[in-house]
This record gives structure tokens, sequence and C-alpha cells, in this order.
């Protein structure tokens, strides 16, 4: 996928890698955006929130997370950063876990994804994950939503300067 690479801006303002979400311009609701910053100042990882539900909480949360960035890291049957951050911006505490995985093929115009579903305890989750050609993990969960491979499609590369300050 041409538009999965590494950016090799000068001095970045925003994260040096792509961030493959949904365009707000093509989505109803509400979105917010957060980057989580490494302490030298780099991006460890990009999440986008969109709030389908006309300002009742967020139904989905897609997160791009590079390779070595600490939100990546979950121990056995700890839920994705996106996951969590879900169920925090829900305001809801109940504890969720994962309980198992799935693994699929899915299309993506002429390449092949491995899509990972993500079972959690709390059954009005979904969640997939796939690996970029950049090494860039993108998780997507979703509130009381099935995610479904019409959502791949959706996916585009959003503009650097969404994120510049």
């Amino acid at each position: 996928m041409s538009f999965l690479r590494r950016r090799s801006a000068p001095t970045p303002a925003g994260p040096d890698f792509d961030v493959l979400a949904m365009d707000p311009g093509d989505w109803p609701g509400n979105l917010g955006a957060g980057l989580l910053p490494a302490p030298d100042g780099s991006c460890q990882g990009v999440f986008l929130r969109y709030d389908l539900f006309g300002g009742r909480g967020p139904a989905m949360i897609i997160g791009n997370l590079p390779e070595g960035s600490p939100a990546r890291e979950t121990a056995e049957g700890q839920v994705p950063f996106e996951v969590a951050q879900l169920m925090a911006a829900l305001e809801n505490d109940e504890e969720v876990t994962v309980t198992g995985t799935e693994e699929s093929p899915v299309m993506l115009e002429d390449n092949l994804l491995i899509v990972r579903r993500i079972i959690c305890s709390e059954t009005r989750i979904s969640c997939v994950q796939f690996d970029r050609s950049d090494g860039v993990l993108v998780t997507i969960a979703s509130w009381d939503r099935p995610i479904t491979e019409d959502l791949y499609q959706l996916l585009k590369p959003l503009p650097a300067e969404m994120f510049q300050r």
C-alpha cells in the first residue's frame, strides 16, 4: 500500500507516520484526536475518537501505534489501549478482559490484511487489529456496533496538517 509509509518531514510537528483512519469529513458525528507523546517529544501513537451517538458518547476509537510504542505492550488477557480508552470515555468502569482472538484474511483493494479479531468479556465491544507494512499497529474498538469488512474500505491516511500544533 503506497500510503503506508513513514513521513520524512525535517521537523515533524505531529506523528512521523501516516495515520490511517476515517476522514472526519466523510463521517457523521464529532471527532476527537489524541497524540501519545514520548519524553523526547516523539509521537508514540495517535488515536481518533468518533462520537456517533450525537453527544451521548463515543462509539469508536481507532488507534495507530508505531513499533516501540509502550501502549502496544499488553499483558495476557489485558485489552488493547484503544478498548481501555473507549471504556474510560464511556465512563464505564467495568473490568474488561480479552477472552480470545481469531485471525482472518481481508482484501483491501489489492492488498491482503490479516485481521485479528479480539474477543472481549464485554460483548458490546468489537475490536480488531492489523499490522501495516510500515510497522504501525491499527486497532479499531467499537461500542455496540459490529465491525464489518466494509469499514476497512473507509480507512485512509489523514493529512499531516490535522496533527500540527
